[in-house]
């Protein structure tokens, strides 16, 4: 089973998406803030991250530079989920590392796609 970390700090995010995950079999560990996610990315050693943007200490684009940048999480994929659809934010989220993006409202099924492939691509299930 493939573990997922969600980083969202959004109570009805985590309940919608950590529902939904589960129900396709991946094991989904939450993070609310961006520090927690640094070190849940550590302990919980996840296959794929998903990364909101707007977190309140640190931003997911500062984690995922961070969670890139240290060789222990560097090879994990991370995905951003955002509001902001606007063209530099998502240039902001590839220049932070991000693998994939996806804009809020989530289309579920399209995340679940790329999180898909993004496990394929690491070699996961």
């Amino acid at each position: 089973m493939s573990r997922i970390l969600l980083v969202e700090d959004n109570d009805l995010n985590i309940d919608m998406l950590s529902r939904r995950l589960k129900k396709r079999k991946f094991d989904v560990v939450v993070a609310i803030t961006g520090a927690d996610a640094l070190t849940k990315a550590h302990t919980e050693k996840p296959d794929v991250i998903l990364m909101d943007i707007e977190l309140p200490d640190l931003d997911g684009w500062e984690a995922s530079r961070r969670l890139k940048s240290d060789p222990a999480t560097c090879a994990i994929p991370i995905i951003a989920v955002t509001a902001h659809a606007m063209a530099e934010h998502q240039a902001k989220s590839l220049e932070a590392g991000c693998d994939d993006i996806e804009t809020k409202p989530v289309d579920f099924d399209q995340l679940v796609a790329k999180i898909n492939r993004l496990l394929t691509r690491r070699g996961g299930t």
